[in-house]
């Protein structure tokens, strides 16, 4: 049933947004069937941090043991990343570097608003999405 294979990759980029061609290759998907199922799968993601962002921000740092380094590499990363290009900035590397459950608490953290994060999100999720899609497929001999 195709309908399995689309979840699986829906799940998988949910996480890691190149799990998801990876999976549609593994699952022996068309390139634009694992293109849109990659792109639903971050933007569920992305929708469910938007609105669940805050919260679990505030759960993980009242269980959390010891407080977290204030400038680790990432989060430097991201503030560089902010002054120079804003939330489109973020949107553009978060399927690259910060996967989508990352660069939507990032972007969560600096209060962008939600109409912003979920429209720059999907702009350069379908972008990313046909791009890495279409590369993974061509060279799909090598994974």
């Amino acid at each position: 049933m195709p309908w399995a294979k689309y979840i699986s990759v829906v799940l998988a980029s949910m996480l890691k947004f190149v799990a998801g061609p990876l999976a549609g290759i593994a699952l022996s998907l068309n390139w634009w069937e694992t293109a849109v199922c990659t792109v639903v799968g971050m933007m569920l993601g992305v929708v469910i941090f938007v609105f669940l962002g805050t919260a679990i921000q505030q759960l993980i740092s009242r269980y959390r043991k010891k407080k977290p380094r204030l400038f680790s590499k990432r989060t430097r990363l991201a503030v560089r990343v902010w002054k120079k290009a804003g939330m489109t900035g973020i949107a553009i590397l978060t399927p690259l570097l910060f996967t989508p459950i990352g660069g939507t608490l990032i972007a969560v953290s600096f209060k962008v608003p939600r109409h912003s994060i979920i429209s720059q999100m999907l702009l350069w999720g379908v972008i990313w999405g046909i791009i890495i899609t279409i590369t993974v497929y061509q060279f799909r001999d090598l994974f």
